[in-house]
């Protein structure tokens, strides 16, 4: 036995931290306390069969396509106001949250291209390489919140409170910061190009 070589994993998301904490215990995994669950190998036979029991959508990390149905808005909030915060690849495209108090949600890796989070209460949110090209973040509290390697390419972000927010290797290629409000705020390695940082409040 080679001791050196290293323990082949494989990370799945589930839509729901229940369906997570299920297939752990179904395929003999670890559960993360959220939607993840670390399985030792991948059986794609074993994981359809569980996921079918449990009647859930799941894809691994980090794939480049989801294959998680969209999750609705009204399931969404449902959620969020009973206290789940991880909604960790949650695909909700296009989705309409306008005014909202999402403060402290983990939305690292969500599909949210073109959704509409005009005034919604994002502080503190984990937005970690979530995909947000032409969203609508106008007037959005987005003040210590996480969007390392977020796409926020197209997006409108003008007034805007990004105090304290970390940006650093995002793509704000194209982004309305008109107002927006940037004091604290890391921008080292973000992807700039055709943005302008005129009307932003950075001192």
């Amino acid at each position: 036995m080679n001791w050196l070589q290293p323990k082949q994993e494989t990370v799945l998301l589930c839509d729901s931290i229940a369906a997570a904490s299920d297939m752990a215990f179904m395929l003999n995994g670890d559960w993360d306390g959220c939607n993840s669950l670390v399985i030792p190998k991948s059986d794609k036979v074993a994981i359809e069969a569980a996921a079918s029991l449990v009647e859930t959508s799941w894809c691994y990390q980090n794939a480049c396509e989801t294959i998680l149905i969209r999750l609705g808005v009204d399931e969404f909030l449902r959620r969020y106001a009973v206290g789940e915060r991880f909604f960790i690849n949650a695909n909700l495209r296009c989705a309409q949250l306008r005014e909202v108090c999402l403060e402290n949600i983990d939305l690292s890796y969500a599909k949210l291209n073109i959704a509409d989070l005009g005034s919604t209460n994002l502080s503190k949110a984990n937005l970690t390489a979530a995909q947000l090209p032409g969203a609508n973040l106008s007037g959005s509290n987005l003040s210590g919140a996480q969007l390392v390697r977020a796409n926020l390419a197209g997006a409108n972000l003008s007034d805007a409170d990004l105090r304290g927010a970390d940006l650093s290797w995002a793509d704000l290629s194209n982004t309305n910061f008109k107002n927006a409000d940037l004091r604290g705020a890391n921008l080292g390695r973000a992807d700039l190009r055709k943005t302008s940082l005129n009307e932003a409040i950075v001192e």
